[in-house]
């Protein structure tokens, strides 16, 4: 497996971690519809949670959850009505990004809940 891949499958783990330590019960992960993929998918309460987790070595070029492009935001909403109706849920829905920075002296969890909508 690719190095980058197992970059981002370690921050994808950081991320579970992250989301079960507050109390998160993960769903599903890596969740696929075709040629796309949801990282994870959770709930907590009675809210249905879409998680895209951005793991990055550097912010030189912008923080980690910048890289959630309106293109990204969309496929995400596809995926969560396709999600939500093959199984039948009724929950809310949310979005929520995990945005990590990883790098030899430093490493930044950020979980930003409602990070995006369904209106673009």
């Amino acid at each position: 497996m690719a190095e980058h891949n197992d970059f981002g499958n370690m921050g994808e783990q950081l991320a579970q971690e992250c989301l079960e330590q507050k109390g998160y019960k993960i769903l599903e992960t890596n969740w696929r519809s075709g040629h796309n993929e949801v990282d994870i998918i959770a709930v907590k309460g009675d809210i249905l949670i879409f998680v895209e987790v951005k793991t990055r070595r550097t912010v030189i070029w912008g923080e980690p959850q910048l890289f959630v492009t309106r293109e990204k935001q969309r496929s995400y909403i596809a995926l969560a009505n396709k999600y939500v109706r093959m199984n039948n849920r009724n929950e809310e829905v949310r979005f929520d990004i995990i945005a990590i920075l990883l790098t030899n002296t430093q490493r930044k969890i950020e979980h930003i809940e409602g990070a995006f909508s369904t209106i673009l």
